[in-house]
């Protein structure tokens, strides 16, 4: 605890700072962002600096990467460059340095996240097509993914809680596929992996009140974040996902999404019954969202049923979603709710019998942000975890973000 209030406490004395160099970030956009061509060649180059802090009395939540019973200091720079080409060519790439996609105490490095080339034929929007490394059209929580937009600091549980099913080694037999102590997350899957930045091509628009997308990607939405490069992962075991929206009114936003793919990695094709291969095992998602906006309030909601094939087991189905409010008080205060809450199906015990293959849970987000200026935020997040089919009792974990943008 002593490392995140120490970690709170630089927060709120560094504000002041902050606020003394906002006419130096003012002068640090005009100086990053250039044009040519009398404006029709435009470049800009934006980004964050965060600073999280986590505690966890009990085992880290959701996909952070650290030891038990303790607290993470989480620095992490993320870069943007935006580039446009007259009114029909669009570019951009993410950048980070950081110590892993996920909040981790792991090595420092840096990534290359997105990069991708848009083509926009008809300036309506009713057609783009896009190509490169890019977040997944499925979902609704990936427009607000980022950390300046997100009101929490942790994503919803669809997108963080991992299963007890495996991408890189599948279950000897059904009696190995059982709830549990998942050790190495890396090695086990939740029903999306954050944003899911797999590599592919997809296409996108807006008809009227419709939107429409669909994408064909190298790996599943489940899938690891070092499957989601195409020099990693080829194109042999695709995943298609599509998502249809509907905009009633300017305040409604409804969509529905659905995805199929082999979630398995190419190593785990070894250890598969013989006669089988990767594209037998696949991970099937249905998905709906709702989004609501009403003067200082917002309401978003999204549930997923996700299928895994597991090998020597059959289906595993899971039943995942929550519901998010968020309300600003003041154009600078904003208080956010979150309940989330995932089931799990029955699967073969290797007995004879039948168990759930995963402990269903309850969580509650609780956050509170303050907007100190156009260019600095800072957000405190209290989140009381539940297994409801045993278990310890109710973990109770913190976090805190501040966020410098330029």
């Amino acid at each position: 605890m002593n490392v995140l209030r120490s970690a709170a406490a630089c927060l709120l004395l560094g504000t002041a700072a902050p606020l003394a160099a906002e006419g130096l970030i003012d002068r640090l956009d005009e100086a990053l962002t250039v044009s040519a061509f009398d404006g029709h060649a435009r470049a800009r180059l934006s980004g964050t600096l965060d600073l999280e802090g986590y505690y966890f009395p009990r085992t880290p939540p959701g996909l952070i990467h650290a030891d038990d019973d303790g607290a993470l200091l989480n620095p992490r720079l993320t870069l943007f460059l935006d580039a446009q080409l007259g009114p029909h060519v669009y570019a951009f790439a993410q950048a980070r340095a950081d110590r892993g996609f996920d909040p981790g105490d792991g090595d420092r490095e840096i990534r290359l996240d997105e990069y991708a080339i848009r083509l926009t034929p008809w300036e309506d929007g009713r057609f783009n097509l896009q190509i490169g490394q890019f977040a997944t059209v499925g979902g609704g929580w990936i427009t607000r993914h980022l950390s300046w937009d997100n009101p929490f600091v942790s994503a919803p549980l669809p997108y963080e809680h991992v299963t007890a099913v495996r991408s890189r080694v599948p279950p000897y037999s059904a009696r190995y596929f059982a709830p549990g102590t998942l050790w190495g997350k890396y090695d086990y899957l939740p029903v999306i992996w954050g944003p899911s930045y797999a590599t592919g091509v997809s296409v996108a628009g807006r008809l009227g009140r419709f939107d429409y997308a669909a994408e064909v990607k190298n790996a599943s939405l489940s899938s690891v974040p070092e499957s989601w490069s195409i020099t990693e992962t080829g194109f042999e075991h695709p995943t298609v996902t599509g998502r249809i929206g509907f905009r009633p009114d300017p305040a409604w936003n409804l969509g529905l999404t659905a995805s199929r793919g082999p979630y398995l990695m190419p190593e785990a094709a070894a250890a598969l019954p013989a006669g089988r291969g990767l594209e037998d095992y696949q991970q099937i998602t249905l998905g709906h969202d709702i989004s609501f906006a009403w003067h200082h309030w917002q309401l978003w909601a999204e549930v997923f049923v996700s299928r895994f094939e597991v090998p020597q087991v059959g289906n595993a189905d899971t039943l995942a979603g929550y519901f998010e409010a968020k309300y600003k008080f003041t154009p600078q205060l904003f208080g956010a709710l979150r309940w989330n809450q995932q089931f799990f199906s029955k699967v073969p015990d290797g007995w004879g019998g039948e168990h759930a293959w995963g402990d269903s849970l309850w969580r509650l987000d609780a956050a509170l942000g303050y907007r100190f200026t156009p260019h600095t935020q800072l957000k405190l997040q209290y989140s009381p975890e539940r297994a409801t089919g045993g278990g310890p009792g109710t973990s109770h974990n913190f976090a805190v973000q501040f966020t410098v943008r330029f």
